[in-house]
């Protein structure tokens, strides 16, 4: 099985930057998607009555807010629940997590939010982290988990090109990293990192001052898994070819 995440920076502005030829030319069995920014309602009839991708059962969990956040995820699986969000209405209405059940494991796509410039968003931010944390160690009772998405932080300095100048920074300082860590004190593996210790990749880079051409960027967007479920992963693809957000897709196969 194959599965694909991508922060898409918009699902409307996607489908006109080759979002149908990449996902589709990757054969994934599952999209995960983050930063949708789009309703249901808003969805356009293009895509709803594009045959190519009528293999594909859709499910939204869009923000209330229009134009904003929200997340979504295209199974060709049938799945055997689906789980909205985190059960708590102030990270909910955001439309942050989005969980299906299958046979073997739990997958979830989640958009985590930015902690913003001055950090005004930080302690939502490191609240979201542990309700998070709380909400993937349940589903772990039951059977593997597996999450990807957006996680809105570089954890170390190989995961970022200018590591000094952006020390306290959005995304890159001390209680958001030490947010990820104690995800993989409590059992989950950051699964490109753990096949690729000394590997330098980006997976996002900012729209200003040609940063994607440069290689200026961050690795901001995961597959993590609980240890147990490693050995039917493989390494986690980053498809840094691939255009049309500012972030780049990232692929695994479950074997």
């Amino acid at each position: 099985m194959k599965i694909v995440s991508w922060n898409i920076n918009g699902f409307r502005a996607i489908l006109g930057k080759g979002f149908k030829e990449a996902m589709l030319g990757l054969s994934p069995e599952v999209i995960c998607l983050q930063e949708i920014k789009i309703q249901v309602d808003q969805i356009p009839s293009s895509f709803k009555d594009d045959k190519d991708f009528s293999p594909f059962k859709t499910y939204w969990h869009s923000a209330e807010k229009k134009g904003y956040s929200g997340v979504a995820i295209f199974s060709k699986i049938e799945p055997l629940s689906i789980i909205y969000g985190l059960g708590i209405e102030e990270y909910d209405v955001e439309g942050r997590v989005l969980t299906l059940e299958f046979e073997n494991f739990f997958l979830t796509t989640a958009y985590f939010p930015n902690s913003q410039s001055g950090l005004v968003r930080l302690p939502y931010k490191t609240a979201f982290n542990e309700a998070f944390l709380k909400f993937v160690n349940r589903l772990k009772e039951k059977k593997n988990v597996l999450f990807c998405g957006d996680l809105n932080v570089a954890h170390n300095e190989i995961d970022l090109t200018n590591p000094k100048a952006n020390v306290g920074e959005p995304g890159f300082c001390p209680e958001e990293r030490e947010g990820f860590s104690k995800m993989l004190k409590e059992g989950y593996v950051d699964i490109f990192r753990h096949h690729n210790p000394n590997k330098v990749a980006y997976t996002w880079w900012s729209y200003r001052t040609a940063a994607r051409k440069r290689n200026v960027g961050w690795r901001i967007d995961y597959f993590i898994a609980n240890k147990d479920f490693l050995p039917k992963l493989s390494d986690q693809t980053i498809l840094s070819e691939i255009e049309g957000s500012d972030h780049c897709p990232v692929a695994i196969d479950i074997l």
